[in-house]
This record gives structure tokens, sequence and C-alpha cells, in this order.
């Protein structure tokens, strides 16, 4: 298998692309994908993104302004989560009230955009970006509600749709690995943590500048490392947990299998990182059911000690 030369995207959303001096990047993905130029204006500090070891999120939270000068609110996340668009929608409404001013009219709530890139299979589908949003149409007319003209004036709104929240969904893995235009050459950097030479898409030459490997200090270069390592063990952890139909069918002696496997899985994961593992963690292991032990498998990975895995408060 080839060697990655550049560090995965979710590992620079962590660590590399919240410094002003890489905006080049983000702004390049954004524009692909959105389809028009975008320059951020902010890095936005909110509870959610403050840098804490047990925060298994990788989020970034973005200000930026588009062709019409209009302030918009990107999320841009990474996740793997089971009950992943019942914490969208949370997030999506978090983020209109944590940025709307006390005592502003409804009028001015902020547009808020969110954009997952997803490494696990979300749904049923085989396209690889989905873009959802929110309109209106008449139960007997089936037409479209629309803006009257002093509305668009007021809200700087085309349409009903516009006001309201938009998503992007990127499934990487359905990604064919052909480049087809200037989004698919970054859905495939995505993918692969890769980059063509003959790739034009804007934000990928810095991308493969700044990405480098080879590039980070040592001690970087190793927690990226680790950082892999332990991506691939907790892959085989909940390999079988996104499949569409997992939970249907499942016998009893096939339950009672498949908890035994995650529970040594996880064991060998925390020996692995922390040494021995102590009785108390080792009970709480053994007394846990499924979804216990697929939430420990996700806290693993920025961890710092077993209590920050064994944490009731996330």
């Amino acid at each position: 298998m080839k060697q990655r030369q550049l560090i995965s995207f979710d590992w620079a959303l962590k660590r590399l692309l919240r410094s002003k001096a890489n905006f080049e990047i983000l702004e390049g993905f954004l524009t692909e994908l959105l389809r028009e130029d975008v320059r951020i204006v902010e890095i936005l500090e909110s509870e959610s993104n403050q840098e804490a070891r047990n925060d298994k999120f990788n989020r970034v939270d973005l200000k930026i302004k588009n062709t019409q000068d209009e302030m918009i609110i990107v999320e841009l996340q990474y996740e793997r989560e089971w009950d992943y668009l019942q914490r969208l929608l949370f997030s999506t409404a978090k983020a209109i009230t944590e940025h709307m001013t006390e005592g502003k009219p409804y009028a001015s709530v902020i547009k808020v955009i969110t954009i997952s890139i997803l490494y696990f299979d979300l749904g049923r589908g085989s396209d690889y970006v989905y873009v959802g949003n929110t309109s209106f149409r008449g139960l007997h007319t089936h037409e479209e509600l629309a803006l009257d003209e002093g509305q668009k004036a007021l809200f700087q709104r085309p349409s009903v749709a516009a006001i309201f929240p938009e998503h992007y969904l990127i499934k990487v893995r359905n990604f064919d690995d052909v480049a087809r235009d200037t989004l698919d050459e970054w859905v495939y950097f995505l993918k692969n943590s890769d980059i063509r030479d003959d790739f034009t898409a804007r934000g990928l030459k810095k991308a493969k500048e700044k990405l480098d490997v080879l590039q980070l200090p040592e001690t970087e270069r190793k927690a990226y490392e680790r950082y892999q390592e332990d991506l691939h063990d907790q892959a085989s952890f909940v390999l079988s947990t996104y499949g569409a139909g997992k939970w249907e069918g499942e016998q009893i002696g096939e339950q009672r299998g498949e908890l035994k496997g995650k529970t040594e899985m996880l064991t060998r994961l925390l020996q692995r990182r922390f040494g021995t593992v102590p009785d108390w963690a080792n009970e709480k292991i053994t007394r846990a059911d499924l979804s216990s032990l697929e939430e420990w498998s996700l806290r693993f990975v920025d961890a710092q000690s077993l209590d920050e895995v064994f944490s009731d408060k996330v």
C-alpha cells in the first residue's frame, strides 16, 4: 500500500487549519463546495471550539463572507456517530442561538451552513455529496412558498430556503476515486489524503505544501502517527456499527459474541495506550453494554487518561 505523505484532513482540522496563515486552504475547499468565492473572516471561539482532551469531535466554526457580502456561519465537522443526524440538528440550533445578539429582531438571525465530512455509512444512498435545505409547499396546490419583495429586502435573501440552515453531507467512502471536476479533487483528497500533480482545485496547492507529513515537527509527527494507529483500531472496533440493517435479525448468541469481541478490543486499546488497566476499569468494561463500549472507543482517540475515557461528563 502506498504510504500517505499528507496529513489526513480530520487531523488538519484539529491541529493546523485553525491558523489564519492556513485560511487559504479552507477557503479553497468552501469555494469549490459552495460554488462561489468565500472569505473566512474568523474562527469562532465557542464552547464547541475549546480545546478539550476528551472532546471526541473535530469541529471548526467559521464566520465567512460570500460574494454578496453576506455573513454566514459555517460548521465544518468530521464525525463518527450512530445518531449523527440528531446531533447535527442540535448543533445547528445551538450555533444560531450562540450568535444571535440579544435584543436584535429575528430578521437578523444569521445563515448557518453545516458541512459534514463522513467516514462512515450514514443512511442509504449511492451519492457522495448530499445537500439539504428547508422549503414549504402547499398541501393542495403543491406550489413552493416564496418571499414577497418586501421580505426579500428585509431578510436580504432571495427565497425561504435561503433563510434556513443548509446542510452538506460528504460521504467520502462512496466516492469512486474518479475526479470529474474540482470538487471531486477535494473529495479525492478527503478520502485518500493524497493530492495528484494534475489537480487544480482552489486551495489544494497550498494544502499539498502545508500538510506534508515530513514537514511536521518530530513531536507532532509522532502524535499524528499514534492518532492514525488509534483510528485503525477504532475502525475495527466499530466497523459494523453503522451498516444498514445491523440491528435486524440478530440472535442472542450473535449479540453476546459481538459484545465479547468489542470488550476484548477496547481492553487491548487501553492497554496499548495506558499500560495496565486497573480493576475498576476492567469491571466497567465487563459490565458494559454495546452502546457504552462504542462510546468509550470514540473517546479513546483524544483521551489522555483512563478517567477521561470513562468520565460521565462529556
